[in-house]
């Protein structure tokens, strides 16, 4: 497996993650299953393991659990331990038993535990949040899951998640956040998540593609031989405690997405970006 640069690996937990993961979000079917595409799909992410991207992104909700299936099937000839997967449960399955059940339902077709759970939206009810994120601390003790995280929570619904947890502590919170939507930094959200030591894990970096053309932030990364998408990718994990996921549709991106490590982009530039959107 190729070596990732120390700076780039970030801590989940007390694990170490590569910076730049593969995103699940499509691959494998949108609301219903799409069967049409799962052997690349699996060589795709076989091909990102392969050159250092540790962290893979999937969901129940994802393909109706068709992509936790491909998930299972693509980290099947690797170490497992090397490996670091995300999974989320959706707002229908809240509550303490259909969180369970969920869970191991995400485990069976990924074949294996789940690193880090999140409760995937906030939801409507706080009761049924916080009997959820207590389901997932049960799930830690018996090992279906090792760290519990929550997705799109702001700051507020954090911190009450945060209170509610009785053994175990909420490692991670997944968000949209991109250089076009930085709401976590004007929202004081990322601020708050270094404060207390939370991995913010980015979603939807690269805008669906439309900051890889940009053409602003290719004249910044052809000072430093890297393509607009690349900068636009580093000036997120240039934050100790983010990490982007991208998705993983071809060989080619995810190559791409890799690049996006090993360097950091100056201050300077770094600020330049910021205008180039």
């Amino acid at each position: 497996m190729f070596l990732v640069p120390l700076r780039d690996l970030k801590v989940i937990g007390d694990d170490r993650v590569s910076a730049v993961g593969m995103g699940t979000w499509g691959l494998g079917g949108y609301e219903r299953p799409d069967r049409s595409r799962d052997g690349e799909i699996v060589d795709v992410l076989r091909h990102g393991i392969k050159i250092g991207l540790n962290l893979i992104d999937t969901a129940e909700f994802y393909g109706a659990g068709h992509s936790e299936e491909l998930v299972g099937r693509a980290i099947s000839e690797f170490d497992r331990e090397e490996l670091f997967i995300v999974s989320k449960v959706w707002p229908t399955h809240f509550g303490y038993r259909s969180a369970k059940k969920a869970a191991r339902a995400s485990a069976r077709r990924l074949g294996t535990y789940v690193d880090l759970y999140l409760l995937h939206w906030p939801g409507t009810h706080w009761r049924e949040i916080e009997e959820t994120l207590h389901a997932l601390e049960d799930l830690v003790d018996e090992g279906i899951i090792r760290y519990v995280g929550v997705s799109n929570f702001d700051t507020g619904l954090l911190r009450r998640s945060q209170e509610a947890m009785r053994r175990h502590e909420i490692v991670a919170n997944e968000v949209k956040y991109s250089l076009r939507d930085r709401w976590p930094e004007d929202s004081g959200l990322l601020d708050y998540m270094k404060r207390e030591n939370i991995a913010l894990i980015a979603y939807t970096p690269l805008e669906k593609g439309s900051l890889a053309r940009n053409p602003c932030l290719s004249e910044i990364g052809g000072r430093y031989g890297r393509t607009s998408a690349q900068v636009a990718l580093n000036y997120m994990i240039w934050e100790d405690n983010v990490v982007a996921i991208p998705k993983a549709g071809r060989k080619e991106h995810v190559e791409e997405n890799a690049g996006a490590m090993g360097w950091r982009l100056s201050y300077e530039d770094r600020e330049k970006a910021r205008r180039c959107v």
